[in-house]
Order: C-alpha cells, then structure tokens, then sequence
C-alpha cells in the first residue's frame, strides 16, 4: 500500500499516465510500436523477457503452423456462429477457441507437457545421442501402450504419410540453435514407435509445435494459449473469407434439411461386476 493507504498492484505489463503508456518497461509509442513484430511481442510479454532473434523465427513459425488448417471443427463453428449471430464478431471467434481441445489445438500442451513429464522423470542426465534418445522414447511410448494411453502428438486424420510442417519446425529449430530435449524425445518417439505399436503413425504438427515451445523455456500452462494465439488469426481469415465467399448457410442447410427422424435410443447404464452402475 501507498503511505496513505491506498492498495498497489505492480505489473511489469501494460501502465498508462497522462503522457505516457509504458509496455514491459519500454515507451509503447516510441521502443515498441513499428519496431517489435507482434511474434516477438507476445514472446516478450509472456516471459518478461525480450526474445533472440533465433527464438523469434522458432516461435513465428509455430504461429503460422497453427494458424488456420482448412475447415476444422474451430473454423466450422466460427462460421456457423457467424451465420447465426453476424452482429456477434467476438461471439464467432469465442465459439471457434472454445474448440481448442484434446483432438484440435490442445495436443500442443499436452504433447509439450508429456514430453516435459518424461524428461524431468529420467534418473540422470539426459541422453547425448540418437541410440539414448531411442532408448528413452521405447521406454516411454512402451509404458504408454502398456497403460493403454495414447502418445500425445502422433497420429494424424488427415496427414497419414507425414505432416509436412513437422520437419520444417525440426529445421528450424536446428537451424536457430534451438532444438533441445524436448525435440530430440519427440523425434525418437517419431522413429522407435513402429517397433511397439506394429504401424507407422505420423508426428503431427500440433506435437512438434508443443515441443518446439517447450524447447523455448515458454511456461507449459500456457501452451494451449499460444496455440489459441495462432488460430485467432486464421478464425479472422475465416470469417473475412465467409464475408466474401459465404458457406456456413449450405453447411447449416445440408444437415437441417438431410435429418432423418428414427425411434428414441434410450440410455442404459453400464453395469459393472459388483452390481454397480457408471455413465
């Protein structure tokens, strides 16, 4: 509290007075605005310190990995809410985040977040090469199979061959200096899987992309945000694309009209062996 007893509230974000509008200990106008990229900013903003230039590049370009991947469920909602409320812009968008979860967007926590509970769980030091990483990676997509869990960040519906953002981000990476523990157990996740599983499965891009963020020291609670971050600019591509090119009517007309009445299906619970009863 001040002297006179007023309450404080510090922040190293955002403070305005008459003059001015300080950012992260930096003038708004004159240090941030035209000479920090928004990638950078948000960076910034998120860790209270101001990123490399390579650590910039590596997160851009998970940004951009994230940023719109065709008609998802978060891209169709965002639509259909449109349609429904066009007068609700915020409303559209909200719908579309909403959506970010376990199977879209949300596999970037927690493949992040998987890896980082692996690596803190090794006795000793981590592996220094390709042969100790694979050795790690079986160990762990075996445990994974054997409590009949699925390994966050393989697997694609789309992209059965390969997601072709993931070597990208593994370049970049390597490029910028960047690719760390968290990279390195993905790719040997990547490569041991098939020896466990029986089947190749890809490494998808919403993993890579939660390794790569990991790999950056980024707080692993919000991984899904900056996942979010990403899709918000491709829910605005998507509703300024439908403001032009309209198609959330057809999608709402070829389910309203094509429904077919059949007779109820009641609910029945599951009964266990001992009597009991689960939804």
């Amino acid at each position: 509290m001040t002297d006179d007893g007023r309450p404080v509230y510090p922040t190293a974000l955002g403070a305005s007075s008459r003059e001015s509008i300080t950012l992260l200990g930096s003038d708004l106008a004159r240090d941030v605005m035209g000479e920090v990229g928004f990638g950078e900013l948000a960076f910034w903003l998120a860790t209270q310190r101001r990123p490399s230039r390579g650590e910039t590049r590596v997160f851009e370009a998970v940004l951009a990995a994230l940023a719109d991947h065709g008609f998802t469920p978060t891209a169709i909602v965002t639509r259909l809410t449109y349609l429904s409320a066009p007068d609700s812009v915020q409303g559209a968008l909200a719908a579309g985040l909403l959506g970010g979860g376990s199977r879209f967007l949300g596999v970037t926590e927690d493949c992040g977040r998987f890896l980082h509970d692996v690596l803190t769980g090794v006795d000793g030091p981590l592996p220094t090469d390709d042969a100790g990483w694979d050795a790690l990676a079986l160990e762990t997509v075996t445990a994974q199979r054997a409590a009949r869990r699925f390994v966050p960040g393989l697997g694609h519906h789309v992209h059965k061959d390969g997601d072709p953002r993931t070597p990208r981000l593994f370049s970049i990476a390597a490029e910028e200096g960047l690719y760390g523990p968290h990279l390195s157990l993905f790719a040997a996740i990547g490569r041991v899987h098939p020896t466990v599983l029986g089947k190749t499965l890809p490494l998808n891009g919403a993993g890579v992309c939660g390794a790569a963020l990991a790999d950056l020291g980024l707080p692993l609670e919000l991984l899904r945000g900056f996942a979010l971050l990403a899709r918000t600019a491709g829910l605005i591509g998507q509703l300024a694309e439908e403001l032009r090119h309209p198609v959330g009517n057809e999608i709402f007309l070829s389910v309203d009209l094509n429904n077919r009445s059949v007779a109820p299906d009641p609910y029945t619970p599951d009964t266990d062996v001992n009597g009991g009863r689960h939804g």
